[in-house]
């Protein structure tokens, strides 16, 4: 009898331990994916930022005698194919073919900008509009914000991977719903940001980093 006592007792305890581990696990789980889901909520707003920036860039370069139109509809269409993508603003996305469709459509948004400010070394005057010339600080800023944002985002994520896939805490994970998360990935074409130079009176197009 004392035997089944003792028993029972050691298979309480561990009972008890894997409880209060789990809790533990669930609750890490928890807060790395509020992290994730709060990061993302920040690469949002300055990506918005940029997108609020655009109207009155466009609006202000358009102001220049004949400047190329084209150049000018495709950064207004980039900027609205982004506003098409369907994201979550507040939760880090789960899906990485949704991550990757919200890539490409901002990276279109960099590469149309990056060609904007390249065909805007031909129009020297604009040196001297300060609206131009306020925007132009604004969007440096954005720019750096943008890229500074994903790599937090990139490092939250990785946190949140590494909990959700280590023993025993993936067991926590995989009975809660917890999946993996996609991170950004830097591509030639996509999430670059433009150099914003206006090196007026050059010979050569500024290089786009």
């Amino acid at each position: 009898m004392k035997a089944i006592l003792i028993f029972l007792g050691v298979l309480i305890l561990i009972a008890v331990i894997a409880a209060i581990s789990g809790v533990g696990s669930y609750n890490g789980l928890i807060t790395a994916s509020q992290a994730a889901d709060s990061q993302w909520a920040q690469v949002q707003n300055v990506y918005q930022r940029r997108a609020d920036l655009i109207p009155n860039l466009v609006s202000t370069v358009a102001g220049a005698a004949n400047f190329e139109k084209s150049t000018l509809t495709e950064v207004t269409n980039a900027r609205a194919s982004v506003g098409q993508v369907n994201v979550n603003p507040n939760a880090a996305p789960t899906d990485p073919a949704q991550l990757k469709q919200f890539e490409q459509a901002q990276g279109a948004l960099s590469n149309a900008l990056s060609r904007l400010l390249v065909v805007v070394e031909r129009y020297p005057d604009l040196k001297s509009n300060q609206n131009f010339l306020g925007l132009q600080a604004q969007l440096e800023g954005t720019e750096n914000r943008i890229s500074v944002e994903r790599g937090r985002f990139n490092e939250v994520v990785q946190n949140f991977n590494t909990r959700a896939t280590k023993f025993p805490t993936v067991l926590v994970a995989r009975m809660f719903g917890f999946t993996p998360k996609p991170y950004f990935a830097a591509t030639p074409t996509a999430q670059t940001p433009p150099q914003v130079q206006f090196n007026f009176g050059a010979t050569t197009a500024p290089a786009v980093r």
